[in-house]
């Protein structure tokens, strides 16, 4: 692997400044947002005035703990236009989650707001190695998620060649990649291995391929599963984190140089880590809920809007912005088996430390009269091992889930490719078959 890092002259200003130079042009930012929220967005002004809070209140970043929050509930609330802070008219983009746990949550974009997202995720591309001139891959799906136009405008306002392949389409995906010869490859973590399986299938190395850096995002992935696909692949792996609520990928990214959790750009979105129970705001270190102000977002103004994702807001290191920690996973997705909090991270981590096992697996829930269930199911590499010693690693891999995460579970070794691939980014880590309350 060749790290492409970025000499100093190469950053933007920002990425450089004192943390006062940083913290006067969030001040400066949010109150600018807040009364552009408050002043357009009824939901916003009802929501200030029902916590007894104005923007005028906001005299230093502290004082933005005194502002209500934004859920995902708020956004349905509203569907579909009802967060717009701006005409209808001037809204040049419109995208959306896909629905399957209710209503749409949509979002909207002026001019100025696909213009700051491309410079975010042109920002992100750099950090992790891109640089004009490059070919970029892209693998998220595009349409309504954010996925794969977001990284499409940052990639062209690098100045990269763009390649929107999007999602599926495994083979071609492999034969583009041979015969483009792409150095970038922007894709979930999770379809990076079934591109990987596929080069390996058609007897290819991929190791050997054009590909130096992947950029990895919109699913949670462990630091396990990067040491595998950067192992297999021969590339720098780097995590990139958005959300289409907050704007999409883009909202912070890790560095080639440092690959310690993506940093944040600050000048953009707020950062607070919250106590998911009591929604008291937590000091930097802390596990809790991460939460993001938008600052300088037309369309949708975004305030204090909670992610579910748990993680913990560190230190600046190669920019001048705070970083956020492997996201642990999600207060929401989290799963309760027998008293226990589990999250699929942790077993996936216990997957990845046995190199037999291959890097898929699923954890179906489900209920016997009143007692949860948990069966894990991962499968093997190769056919290599025999009945008995499948076995043996299933009972290895059930006493250190137990000894690791604290709960029973039965697990269930599948033979090469026995767990369905997905095709199209996310994968399905998780059926839950219990009943519905």
């Amino acid at each position: 692997m060749v790290q492409r890092i970025p000499a100093p002259g190469d950053l933007e200003p920002i990425e450089r400044a004192s943390r006062d130079e940083l913290q006067a042009l969030q001040l400066e930012r949010m109150k600018w947002s807040l009364k552009h929220a408050y002043d357009n967005v009824p939901h916003y002004k009802a929501a200030f005035d029902a916590a007894g809070v104005h923007p005028d209140d906001l005299k230093t970043l502290a004082d933005l703990a005194k502002f209500p929050f934004t859920d995902k509930k708020t956004l349905r609330d509203n569907y579909p236009f009802g967060l717009f802070a701006v005409p209808r008219e001037q809204v040049v983009r419109i995208h959306a989650s896909s629905g399957t746990t209710g209503k749409a949550t949509v979002v909207g974009y002026t001019k100025n707001d696909i213009d700051t997202w491309a410079n975010v995720v042109a920002r992100s591309i750099r950090a992790a190695g891109g640089r004009a001139g490059d070919i970029c891959h892209i693998s998220y799906g595009y349409g309504l998620f954010t996925g794969g136009l977001g990284a499409h405008y940052g990639a062209e306002r690098l100045g990269c060649t763009v390649i929107p392949m999007s999602g599926g389409q495994t083979e071609k995906q492999v034969q583009l990649i041979c015969d483009f010869k792409p150095d970038i490859i922007m894709v979930t973590p999770s379809y990076m291995l079934n591109i990987i399986e596929e080069f390996q299938r058609q007897g290819m190395d991929p190791a050997e391929s054009s590909l130096k850096v992947g950029i990895f995002g919109a699913e949670p992935w462990t630091d396990a599963m990067r040491a595998e696909i950067e192992a297999r692949a021969g590339i720098d792996a780097v995590d990139i984190y958005g959300l289409s609520e907050v704007m999409g990928p883009g909202v912070a990214s890790e560095c080639i140089e440092t690959k310690d959790g993506p940093v944040i750009w600050e000048d953009h979105f707020y950062p607070e880590v919250i106590d998911p129970e009591t929604g008291d705001v937590l000091p930097d270190g802390s596990e809790g809920e991460l939460v993001f102000t938008s600052l300088s977002k037309e369309a949708l103004p975004i305030i204090r809007y909670r992610t579910r994702d748990l993680t913990r807001l560190l230190p600046p290191t190669s920019r001048s912005m705070r970083r956020i920690g492997k996201i642990t996973g999600r207060s929401d997705d989290m799963l309760i088996i027998r008293g226990v909090n589990v999250f699929p991270s942790q077993i996936e981590e216990l997957i990845l430390k046995t190199p037999v096992l291959a890097p898929h697996y699923q954890l179906l829930v489900s209920r016997d009269g009143h007692l949860d269930k948990l069966e894990v199911i991962t499968e093997m590499r190769d056919a290599s091992q025999s009945a008995e010693q499948c076995a043996a690693l299933c009972r290895d891999l059930e006493h250190r889930i137990k000894t690791f995460v604290g709960v029973s579970t039965r697990v269930t070794v599948a033979p090469p490719n026995g767990i369905e691939r997905t095709t199209t980014g996310k994968a399905k880590r998780v059926i839950d078959n219990r009943p519905k309350s």
